[in-house]
């Protein structure tokens, strides 16, 4: 294990403070131990939510280098939630969009761009099909909505 732990935080170039408290980490480096952390065990299926949000573009770079690292030695399934669509399609090889909770496509990168225009980028294609100009005002969508699903979670638990 002691091997598993030296190799994560190598990894995410926090072998130097091996030895220090978490508590005068800054923002990034405990995301980045979070995410050393996540992947200690070789886990067959890893889940991650904005996996480089907070991170400065060095440190970002280290995590996504990693996670590539992971899926090709170790055959990990690794499902990334995202809204930087450059990160997701650097790391997926198949993309869903989701626009209210509801799935709206999915495909690979270039199949999804494809459906768009021929000089389209997933920023393109996450706008068209999620963004405003994809939206149709739901019954119980906008503030009065959610404001009302809010107050019966409260009254009912």
């Amino acid at each position: 294990m002691r091997t598993r732990i030296e190799h994560a935080l190598g990894a995410m170039e926090l072998m130097p403070f091996a030895h220090h408290l978490v508590l005068g980490f800054s923002g990034g480096m405990i995301r980045r131990l979070e995410i050393a952390q996540s992947m200690l065990h070789h886990p067959r299926v890893l889940f991650m939510d904005e996996p480089t949000v907070g991170l400065d573009p060095v440190a970002r770079r280290t995590v996504l280098e990693h996670v590539r690292s992971l899926r090709e030695r170790f055959g990990t399934t690794v499902l990334v939630t995202s809204h930087y669509m450059e990160e997701v399609e650097e790391l997926c090889e198949r993309i869903a969009i989701l626009s209210h909770g509801r799935l709206v496509a999915i495909g690979t990168p270039n199949e999804l761009k494809t459906r768009i225009g021929p000089h389209a980028t997933l920023d393109d294609v996450f706008a068209a099909l999620a963004g405003p100009a994809a939206q149709t005002e739901e019954p119980g969508a906008g503030y009065s909505g959610v404001r009302q699903v809010r107050r019966a979670a409260r009254t009912h638990g």
